[in-house]
This record gives structure tokens, sequence and C-alpha cells, in this order.
């Protein structure tokens, strides 16, 4: 197998109609200054190119692309007493993992130097980086646009762009991944040609095209929309998990359910699943029927599609979970928030994965501009449960959604926290909390106007609000 992607791989880089600044040709002049030149240069163009691969081939004319073989034997050839491939090794700054193919094509020796793309820093060879201008070799230097340009990428570096899996056909990334929902979802016409396909699915950044034959599904693409994500190691891990528990403990677990679907297959059958297993509330509001859940399903939707699209990606070995318990959910994502979580009603969203953020809002499932967690506290408020928490610990970030409970029961933390984010939500559409407000929003009689007196209080006790520029109007203590 390793012999026949070899050949292929050869194939398509002489098919190239010339040498690229991330493909270089040579017959027999394996000095090894110039090879350390050579790789040096082209790890830095393939970072430049957004390239995950470079190539330096020899045994074919750098002129016509023939492939007429090569004397140089990289296993046989010593610079000093070192073999060629460790000196290279040692020589290069970062070093890279650079792989060396020795194999034959129709009785021809070919060897092919497999070279990554800078990643830290740009790649330097005896100290010095060098950069590919065309076809030829110059010090990165001499280049300012371009060392600019890849430091620039090494700063942008994300998961998303990363490869979930590598050289493949069309008919294989269409085994793959689900094309049939993906043109459903983004509302386009399902192509006539079958080649036309990985075409528009490249437009998202699902797929990238390597060589005419040859495509490579990223991150992104298996994330979204994977059939199975056990077939992609880099994010085999990042399944959903939905646990639910018997009571309000994690002592007695009733059921366990993970799944196997990309999130952009997955996510409305994901919230049926999880709406489907809570409960009913016997009477949440006097406005609201009998028969509803306990939940609005405005904020579930909310809360789990941000931690689909929030999570740090590169902390592996966990994904999202979900957590249902009997007088609450827990929804949990990998990473802690990029602001503040107090700030998370008033500021714009801000999400590591800025790729899959925004192709996730364009299909419809989380809302633009950050008013998700305005339109989620709103419900909630509807429902008169308590405010949700959001919490952030070592790696990971937590949101919890409580189950309704009546006044006298709440905590302190309930109560403050409850007023908080009523003040904010009072503040983000250019209002004032009051007394009145608050009462209405954790439905204290008129009468009773002092216990929420006294919970404005100890709101501004804790630091969370102030008074605004009017007596007895409230704003947050950030405003």
């Amino acid at each position: 197998m390793e012999k026949e992607r070899l050949n292929e791989l050869l194939k398509n880089l002489v098919s190239l109609p010339n040498e690229t600044e991330f493909v270089e040709f040579k017959e027999s002049n394996y000095s090894p200054t110039v090879i350390g030149e050579r790789i040096s240069a082209l790890s830095n163009s393939a970072n430049l190119h957004d390239k995950k691969k470079a190539y330096l081939v020899f045994g074919v004319n750098d002129g016509n692309h023939d492939i007429v073989g090569t004397s140089f034997y990289p296993g046989k050839e010593k610079e000093g007493n070192e073999l060629i491939e460790i000196w290279l090794s040692i020589s290069l700054s970062p070093r890279i993992d650079f792989i060396v193919h020795q194999f034959e094509y129709e009785n021809k020796n070919i060897v092919i130097f497999e070279i990554p793309p800078a990643l830290n820093q740009p790649v330097r060879f005896k100290g010095i980086s060098y950069i590919r201008v065309g076809s030829a070799t110059v010090r990165l230097s001499e280049s300012p646009d371009k060392e600019a340009k890849i430091w620039n990428n090494i700063n942008n570096l994300n998961f998303e762009k990363g490869i979930a899996k590598e050289d493949l056909s069309v008919t294989e990334v269409l085994n793959l991944l689900d094309y049939s929902k993906y043109f459903s979802l983004t509302k386009q016409d399902v192509p006539s040609e079958t080649s036309k396909f990985t075409e528009k699915m490249a437009q998202h950044g699902l797929v990238k095209k390597v060589f005419e034959n040859s495509y490579d599904i990223t991150n992104m693409g298996a994330i979204l929309f994977a059939k199975d994500l056990n077939n992609f190691p880099t994010i085999k891990r990042k399944s959903v998990r939905v646990v639910i528990y018997k009571g309000n403990t994690r002592v007695n677990r009733e059921k366990e359910q993970e799944g196997k679907l990309g999130y952009a297959l997955a996510f409305e059958n994901l919230l049926d699943y999880i709406n489907d297993k809570l409960p009913h509330n016997e009477e949440i509001s006097k406005a609201l029927r009998r028969d509803v859940k306990t939940y609005p399903e405005v904020a579930i939707r909310e809360f789990v599609a941000n931690a689909l699209i929030h999570q740090d990606l590169s902390i592996s070995g966990a994904g999202p979970m979900i957590e249902i318990f009997n007088d609450r959910i827990e929804i949990t994502n990998t990473g802690e928030p990029l602001i503040d979580t107090d700030r998370f009603i008033d500021h714009p969203p801000r999400s590591r994965n800025e790729d899959i953020a925004a192709f996730m809002r364009q299909i419809g499932v989380c809302e633009e501009g950050g008013t998700g967690i305005d339109r989620a506290l709103t419900n909630i408020a509807l429902y008169q449960l308590p405010a949700p928490s959001f919490e952030k610990y070592d790696n990971f970030t937590r949101v919890t959604m409580y189950a309704h409970k009546d006044l006298r029961k709440m905590t302190t933390d309930d109560k403050v926290r409850a007023c908080f984010q009523h003040c904010v939500l009072r503040y983000v559409e250019k209002l004032r909390m009051t007394n009145t407000t608050l009462r209405e929003r954790l439905g204290i009689g008129e009468k009773n106007y002092p216990a929420a007196s006294a919970i404005i209080r100890e709101t501004i006790k804790k630091g969370f609000i102030k008074e605004s520029e009017k007596p007895k109007e409230y704003v947050p203590i950030w405003a």
C-alpha cells in the first residue's frame, strides 16, 4: 500500500505544470548544504501557502518533469561522520519531522523528502531561514512581506484547518461525509457532476484539494459532517455525551448516550433527545400551559450550540457533555471561555473556532451577533426559573440550568445571580432595573417589595450592580 501511495504521489507531483514554491525537482544534485537550504525554504513556503506538506523530489528533470531516476541514496550518504538525514535534522531549527522516502518507480531510483510546514516559527538551516520565490531559493530576510505573512499564519493556527483524513478520492470523501445533508443545510442544489461535490465543500473549508484526484478532509469537515466520528482519529473523542442521572447526584446513572455523527448532522436530533428526556412541570407560570417542559427549548438550544462551537478543540480526550439531573442540567465543554463569564450576556461572542461558528450560524444552529444568550435568559425568566450559572474551571466551562424553585428555597447566590442577570438584560435593552422589574422577574408580590430591595442590596454589596444616575434604578457595575 505504501508503494502504491508513493507511486501515486510521484505521478501527482510530476503532473504539475511547473515547479512551485512548495515542490522542487532535482536529478542528482544532493549536496547536503543545498538540501538543508531547500528543506528550510520548502517548509516555510508550505506555511506561506497553507499547504500540509512540501516536497523535494530527486529523480525528476526540473524542466520537463521526466522521471529519470537519481544516483542519490540518502541511507548511504554522510556529512562528516554522520548520516545525511541525521545531520540535516540537527542542522535545522526548530527540528521538523521531515520524512525521506526512497523507492523504485519503473526500475528508477526515486527519493522524496516529505516536509511539514513551519509551525511555531520559520525553519532555519544553520541559523538562516530560507524561502522559495518562484523556483528560486532565497533568504527569508530578503522577503520581509513573506516573513510577516508566515508569522501571521503561525499566530493564527487553528484546529479547524487541520487535516482529519488525507489523500482521498472523491468517492472516499463522499463515503465519509454526509454530502446530501451538507447541500440540504446550505440550501444548495446538488451538482450533477460528482466532482463538483468536493468543490462546493471546499468552498466552506470542509475539504481541501491537494492534487487533481486527491483530497483531504479537514477537522472542520469531519466534526460537522462525519457519518461516524470514529473514522477520524483527530476528532473521535469530540463526540457529544448525554448522561441522565436518577436524583440530584452522580451516584445513580440511569442512561448514557454518545453520538457518532458530526455536529451539523446530529444537532437537531440531539436537541430532540435532550428535550424528550426532560420531565414535564406541573405549573410554571399562569401564562403558560401546564404541559410545558421544565426548561425552555430555546435556552437548551443556545447553550448546547455554544458548548459545541466554543469548546477548545485542541484539548484531547474529551468532548461536550450534557448531564441531566432531577433539579438541573449541566452543559460542559472543554476550554476556558475567552471572555469573562459575567459578560456572556452583553459581550459580542468570541470563539476559538470562528469558521465552525460562522458555518453553524449560516445554517441556523445558533444566533448571529450574540443575541442567543439574551433570548435564552429572557425565556428562562418567562418560565420564572432560577438564573443559570456560568462557571469556568481549569480547562473547561460549565453552564447550569436549574429547574423551578420557590423563592424561599433559593440560596442567596441564586437570588444575587438572578438580580445581576436581570439587570444586565435590562441594560442591554437600553432600560434600567428597578424594584418593580426585579419583582416581576422573581415572581415577588407587590406587597413584598422589601424582599426585592434586600436582594438588590446584597447584589450591590457583592459588587455586581450599582445605582444609576437616577435613584432607585440600577445598572451593571461595569456600566
